[in-house]
This record gives C-alpha cells, sequence and structure tokens, in this order.
C-alpha cells in the first residue's frame, strides 16, 4: 500500500484513534520523513515516543544482561524500553539491523515481550526502513518478521511536503523554487554525498537563512539551480507593498520562474486575511487563473498547516471569486 506523506499520517492517526495496536512497518526511501511524520502523530495525540535505532544495538542492549538470582539468571532490560504511559516504540532502520537483532526484535513485535520485559499494554510498536533499491545498506527481513508486521510504503509528495513547509516557515524561497521544480524534491544520486530530499531541503532551509551555500545538503547540480533561483528574485516587484494594497502600478514580471517567486512569495508572506486579499486582488489583474490557482492552493496550505481557519473564513467572505477557490483548494487538501 503506497501512500504520500499525509495519507501515511492519516492511516497512522486512525489506527492510533481507534486503538489498534497492530505493528506496523513503514517503508520509504531516505529523507522521505518516515520518522518525523510519526514523531508528529505521536505529538498531536500526546503519546510518549521511544526512537530505537536496532541497526546501533547488540542483542544484549535490546535483551538486557543477565543477572544471577538465587542460582537463576534473570535479564534486566534496558532503560530506554518504557515501563508505564501511553506512547510509541518506533524500530527504526529495523531492517539495516543484522539478522541476529531483527530475531531479537521479532519477539517483541510480536508477544510485546523480550526476555523478562514486557511492553506496557496502551503503546504502539511501529517499525521504519528503507528498501533495496534505495541503495540502502539493509539485510532481507526474515519472512516470519515481515508476517508479523502491517506494511506501508511512503512516495515523496510536494503537495504534502508544501503544507509540511509551510507549516514549519521554511524559507520561501526554497519553497518557490521546489514548486517551480517539484521534481527536485527527492532525486536519489547514489554517486553523490549530498542529493535532494525533503530531509535535505529542510537542512537547507537552515543554511539559506544563515546565509550560507545549500549545495552541501542537497548537491553542487541542485544547489546551482536554487542560487539561479534566488537571483531572479532581483526581478521581483516589493511585494511588501502588495501585501500591504499599495500594488497599484506594479506589474507582475512576464518570466514563469520569476511568476513563481512573486506567487509563493505573496502567499507565504501573508500575515492575516486582509494581506492574503490585497496579494488575490493585485494577481488577479495581472495574472491568469492558473497564477490564482497556484496562489489560493499555496495560501490555503499555509492557513491550514498553521491553524488559521479563521483567516480561511474571511477570506472566503471577501469575495465570491476568492470563495470558490478557497474552497475547491481546501477540498483537494482534505481529499
Amino acid at each position: 500500500m503506497t501512500l504520500t506523506p499525509i495519507e501515511l499520517q492519516r492511516y497512522l492517526s486512525a489506527l492510533v484513534e481507534q486503538n489498534l495496536p497492530l505493528s506496523t512497518m513503514i517503508w520509504g526511501p531516505p529523507g522521505v520523513g518516515k520518522s518525523s511524520i510519526v514523531a508528529q502523530i505521536a505529538q498531536a495525540n500526546e503519546l510518549e515516543f521511544v526512537d530505537v535505532r536496532l541497526s546501533q544495538l547488540a542483542p544484549t542492549d535490546l535483551r538486557g544482561l543477565p543477572v544471577a538470582e538465587h542460582g537463576i539468571s534473570r535479564w534486566y532490560p534496558p532503560e530506554f524500553l518504557p515501563t508505564g504511559g501511553r506512547g510509541i516504540l518506533f524500530l527504526d532502520e529495523v531492517n539495516m539491523a543484522p539478522p541476529t537483532m531483527q530475531g531479537m526484535a521479532q519477539q517483541l513485535i510480536l508477544d510485546r515481550k523480550v526476555g523478562s520485559y514486557e511492553l506496557p499494554p496502551h503503546w504502539f510498536v511501529w517499525a521504519a526502513g528503507n528498501r533495496k533499491e534505495d541503495r540502502a545498506s539493509v539485510f532481507d527481513m526474515p519472512a516470519p518478521l515481515a508476517n508479523r508486521f502491517l506494511h506501508l510504503t511512503v512516495r515523496s509528495d510536494f503537495d504534502s511536503w508544501r503544507s509540511y513547509a509551510l507549516g514549519r516557515n521554511l524559507h520561501e524561497q526554497i519553497i518557490a523554487f521546489l514548486t517551480f521544480r517539484p521534481e527536485l524534491l527527492h532525486k536519489l544520486d547514489p554517486t553523490q554525498p549530498a542529493w535532494p530530499s525533503p530531509r535535505a531541503w529542510e537542512m537547507a532551509s537552515g543554511l539559506h537563512n544563515a546565509g550560507l551555500d545549500v549545495a552541501p545538503a542537497i548537491g553542487e547540480a541542485a544547489g546551482a539551480e536554487f542560487a539561479a533561483f534566488v537571483r531572479l528574485y532581483e526581478q521581483l516587484p516589493d511585494l511588501g507593498d502588495v501585501l500591504d494594497g499599495g500594488g497599484l502600478g506594479l506589474r507582475l514580471p512576464p518570466e514563469p520562474s520569476v511568476r513563481y517567486a512573486a506567487v509563493v512569495g505573496l502567499a507565504a508572506r501573508a500575515r492575516d486575511a486582509a494581506q492574503a486579499y490585497n496579494a488575490f486582488r493585485w494577481l488577479a489583474n495581472g495574472a491568469g487563473p492558473e497564477w490564482l490557482q497556484l496562489y489560493v492552493a499555496t495560501l490555503v496550505s499555509k492557513f491550514q498547516a498553521q491553524g488559521h481557519l479563521a483567516d480561511l473564513v474571511e477570506l472566503m467572505q471577501r469575495d465570491p471569486e476568492l470563495a470558490g477557490l478557497v474552497g475547491s483548494a481546501a477540498e483537494l487538501a482534505e481529499a
């Protein structure tokens, strides 16, 4: 079952909401956000989150140390395993662990216990790993272990990433560039140490905010394209004036890449419904319907991700044309 990050989030959230403690394996390429999604679900549902990297453990690290008591060997479990409460025990990089460790984890996944340790009742056991086609150093998962999991595969998806990026306030130029070049969101290059992925672009946003070259995060080729795109920002009109209602006389440049920068930049910078409406009216006077749709879709993703639903309602009350576009974009985002 292959899902976008948003679809995966909804599926896993439903497991939590319905209290279905089924062991679940999440497959996907490196950098697509598997562990981040699980951590977000734990936070949203006020669950504890224990991240265990099986590939970094020895069998005794999971099962515990044997200690003699009255002539009987007892296993003292490790401190990182939960002893109460509610949460998610996340076994990351599970198939990077050697077969001995996967076998040790099998009992924990199936029986919810290992050695003398038993997982508390209100905990979910989820795992994640890369696939062989991702050029990851992985071991085959034994059939008995695989059969104990639900299996979900996550793929990169620009709309899901855009919503995440807007909610996390990633740099608007990163978002605008990937709106223009979405195929560079995830482009694995096994010949290079750095290559574009959702995780790498988030690192790139931090570098760009600090005024540093982003190539160490996303690779030389993508870094050069992004640098050329950033130089296009010099051709943009003053977006602050547009948002404040002073866009009269300013024109939207005809170059498509510059238009992407302007449209996404306006959506990313709009602080409230009033500014969002000013930008919409300015675009409506100088851009075609496809640019209005892109602006509204980006704006809706941002307001939804940041929880500003009241601004969406106010926007829909300002203009019938805008209301129709906002409603359509919101329905697509929820589909």
